[in-house]
């Protein structure tokens, strides 16, 4: 086999990561060694979920998938390292760190940059550009200094300054949004789409100025300093920050520097295999000008990637054309455009719905004939987006008007043909997902595994639901072949009933015995629904091997232990307790991520005794063996950093303290941040509070793990009394309509309405439960009681805690422990026993 050629690929965005993953899937003999230069200290992250690195801060979280190649030998990534030069005789590039590599093939992804209007003071200290995680840093620093609720200016209100202005409103700036057309988004919307999106808009606290541009920008004392803004039409505005948000240009400076063409207006000009003048140098992204023509999409942008990747391994492949149809969610405002939203066809009519009670605005536009869907804008509600955009060039399946009339989400599903595309980001048409749902893909995350659809923008999640449902796929609920109920079904029998035991469950209501999937789920549904001990009766036998010992079971058949620290505060005291419990048993210990202390190494017999030295010392469990609400961490707050402006602190212990021992679906976490700087991580939590100076934002849904997901914005600036509640009836009803071992950000994505809905349930009360909810959780934090104190007072409950039920009192002598190091590690010198309950053994 020949040696591998080498490609260099320049920027490492997401199309060029899209590239690099779609060339090492398809080259499965290695013919290609890839080198990406990542110009930025990050590499390749999600740039369109942008503002949700707002508030948490967490540069992982935006991170794609597999950014850093880890594991493959034949991709070499250099970040923080930009190209200086391209050298086309040679084939060869430079580096900002000087290197020069050679290339066989080079692939120009070096995206677009901002275009910053030369307005007078354009580059004063507090004016910004918003396009890259370091950007948003430097106006969270600028910020910092501001007065809560100063004005930010954003020059722009096309898509991008739209997300900007989200972005300063979550700083706890009152953004002012300035652009030149007539209203909001004109490329997207047309006049009365702009009007109803201005007031929405308007409605959440912005302040639009549309038809004016910016004439000057000064320096001003203000509050420290800020920026004077004066506006075409006489208005001043004093600003704390102001960011340039008025379109982009390509990055083509390399492409110029080397000789090759550029198109009239920009961009590395390329033909339709995305080739330039120069046949080993290609241009994907928002800096290929196809035939003359840059798409600033990421669709486009992943279209072109497939197709280099293709054509570097033999194919012909040629780039398809652009779907420019967008589907946003702007400051919760949902917006959508497709097609010819703007019926420039000759002879397009238009079909319009405008709702200014309810905010909606919905137009269709169709031929002359009313026979075919040309395009459409939806602004306030885009349910019908799914539905109305593949059908775009093709006979209409009903009349037009009929199409966006409230009830019309499901109309045509069935009708749309097989190559309609469903994810415009992917590519992946209704054939290509039909396919795998008949090869065995019967859920949403079966068919993103096998499609890639739904894994980029996610607006096309809904769209799969569906098309499950239409192709007769039921989605069952049963928790297992022993109960046809679903786990919320189950919760609601156990409710109504008063139900205590699994065996009467399962007589009345199952099938069967049981399984290890039923038995500890309705373990849970029992301990959510009372206050009585866990190990109680045949509820004991219920739990999985955690929740039968009250600990973490180890990969080395011992056992952590982690007792409550709530919101981190620990006295001297229990520090010296905790070390000499550690040093008695000989405990290997370690600060967590939860700002808690784990103490691992100990055996099935000696957690009572250990647990007594703790509760002992005023301490508690932690839970952290169970799936019940595990931690909440906090940063020091207004108690002692500069910039708190609320007593994180005080909250995470109290909300620690209230929701002790909480079961659930899965396990909880949470986290307060005395101010928007989010030391405490909280936008990564089940529960997240964030201070404001007016009170406390509350996110929820965000989970780490293999799927990070950020929190989302339930309700803004509250006080302590409505946050609790809030809290109180999120989790309440998370608990109650949640699936087995879901975690709330799942849970949030699956449940009819999603956020919007939850939002209604717990701030509206729009399902009149409120009362019960606040009821239910009343009801466990009377009745919490600490489950190893429980042990440590009952006999029969001691009894339990045996490794092997022939050595009750003592270590099995066949069994011991090499204590060389921090990791004990057992050797078996004999066959152990079982104990009395399937998972009691090592």
């Amino acid at each position: 086999m020949p040696a591998p050629k080498s490609v260099v690929v320049v920027g490492h965005g997401m199309v060029g990561h899209r590239f690099v993953e779609a060339l090492r899937d398809r080259d499965r003999d290695g013919r290609w060694n890839v080198t990406v230069l990542c110009e930025e200290q990050t590499p390749a992250y999600d740039r369109v979920a942008l503002s949700s690195y707002v508030g948490n801060w967490d540069r992982g979280a935006l991170a794609l998938a597999g950014n850093d190649y880890a594991g493959d030998a034949l991709v070499r990534l250099r970040v923080g390292e930009r190209v200086t030069a391209i050298d086309r005789d040679a084939r060869a590039v430079t580096t900002s760190a000087g290197a020069k590599i050679g290339y066989d093939a080079l692939v120009l992804a070096t995206g677009s940059y901002p275009f910053v209007p030369p307005i007078p003071g354009h580059d004063l200290d507090r004016c910004f550009v918003y396009r890259t995680l370091d950007d948003l840093d430097a106006i969270r620093a600028a910020v910092g200094a501001a007065a809560p609720g100063a004005a930010g200016i954003v020059v722009g209100g096309g898509l991008l300054g739209l997300e900007a202005a989200n972005a300063l409103r979550l700083l706890d700036l009152s953004p002012h949004i300035v652009e030149l057309a007539p209203r909001l988004m004109p490329l997207q919307v047309d006049e009365g789409g702009g009007a109803v999106l201005r007031n929405l808009v308007s409605a959440l606290g912005l302040t639009v100025h549309t038809g004016v541009s910016t004439v000057a920008i000064e320096a001003i004392e203000n509050h420290g300093s800020g920026l004077r803004v004066t506006l075409s039409d006489g208005e001043t505005v004093d600003a704390a920050v102001l960011v340039f948000s008025a379109g982009v240009r390509p990055r083509d400076e390399l492409a110029r520097s080397c000789g090759l063409k550029i198109a009239e207006r920009g961009g590395v000009l390329t033909d339709i295999a995305c080739r330039t003048s120069d046949p080993a140098i290609y241009a994907v992204g928002e800096v290929a000008a196809i035939e003359g023509r840059c798409y600033g999409l990421v669709a486009p942008g992943n279209a072109t990637a497939e197709v280099v990747a293709d054509r570097l391994l033999g194919g012909n492949a040629e780039f398809p054309g652009a779907d420019l149809s967008t589907k946003l969610k702007l400051l919760g405002v949902d917006v959508a455009s497709f097609g010819d939203a703007h019926a420039s066809s000759e002879g397009a009519l238009e079909v319009v719905l405008n709702d200014a009670v309810k905010g909606t605005y919905a137009k269709l536009v169709v031929s002359d004939d009313a026979s075919t869907l040309l395009g459409g804008i939806l602004v306030g509600d885009a349910t019908a987006y799914g539905t109305l955009r593949p059908l775009v060039g093709r006979p209409l399946p009903a009349d037009p008007a009929s199409l966006i009339a409230p009830a019309a989400a499901e109309m045509g599903i069935r009708t749309l043909p097989d190559d309609a595309q469903i994810c415009s980001c992917n590519g992946v048409s209704k054939g290509t997902i039909h396919a795998a749902i008949v090869d065995g893909a019967c859920d949403v995350p079966a068919i993103k595994g096998a499609t890639k659809a739904g894994t980029s923008c996610g607006s096309c999640v809904p769209m799969l639901k569906r098309l499950l449902t239409a192709q007769g796929v039921e989605q069952s609920k049963a928790l297992c072949e022993h109960f046809a109920q679903s786990r919320a079904e189950l919760f609601e029998i156990v409710q109504a009933t008063g139900m205590r035991t699994f065996s009467g469950l399962i007589a009345k209501h199952g099938t069967g015995t049981g399984c290890d999937i039923c038995k500890p789920a309705v373990a849970s549904i029992l301990a959510s629904t009372s206050s009585d001990h866990i190990l109680d009766g045949e509820s004991a036998a219920l739990q999985d091997t955690n929740d039968h010992f009250l600990a973490n079971l180890q990969r080395n058949g011992t056992y952590s232990v982690v007792p409550r620290l709530p919101g981190g505060e620990i006295t001297p005291e229990k520090l010296i307790a905790i070390a000499e419990v550690a040093r008695d048993f000989g405990l290997y210990t370690k600060i967590t991520g939860g700002q808690r202390i784990d103490m691992f190494g100990a055996r099935v017999e000696q957690l009572p005794a250990i647990w007594q030295r703790l509760v002992g010392a005023g301490m508690e469990s932690g839970h952290a063996y169970g799936k019940a609400v595990r931690t909440v961490k906090s940063c020091v707050g207004s108690t002692w950093c500069r910039y708190g402006v609320q007593d994180s602190v005080g909250m995470a212990v109290e909300l620690e303290l209230r929701y002790r021992g909480l079961r659930s679906p899965h396990k909880i976490k949470m986290g307060v941040s005395g101010c928007q700087r989010e030391c405490a991580e909280a936008r990564s939590k089940d529960v997240g509070v964030i201070a404001t100076e007016k009170g406390w934002n509350l996110y929820v849904g965000g989970n780490g793990g293999a799927t990070p997901k950020h929190a989302e914005l339930l309700a803004g600036d509250l006080d302590d009394e409505t946050l609790v509640r809030y809290i109180d009836r999120y989790l309440m009803f998370y608990i109650r309509t949640a699936d087995r071992l879901q975690r709330t950000a799942i849970w949030q994505e699956t449940i009819d309405g999603g956020i919007d809905h939850i939002r209604a349930v717990v701030c509206e009360d729009s399902l009149g439960i409120a009362e019960d909810l606040e009821a239910a959780m009343a009801r466990h934090v009377a009745g919490y009681s600490d489950e190893w104190a429980g042990v440590l007072a009952d006999q029969t409950k001691l009894a339990r805690f045996v490794s092997f039920v022939n050595a009750p009192d003592q270590p099995d002598p066949t069994v011991v422990f090499d204590d060389s190091g921090p990791r004990k590690v057992p050797v078996l010198l004999g066959t152990p026993r079982i104990g009395d309950t399937p998972k009691a053994g090592i």
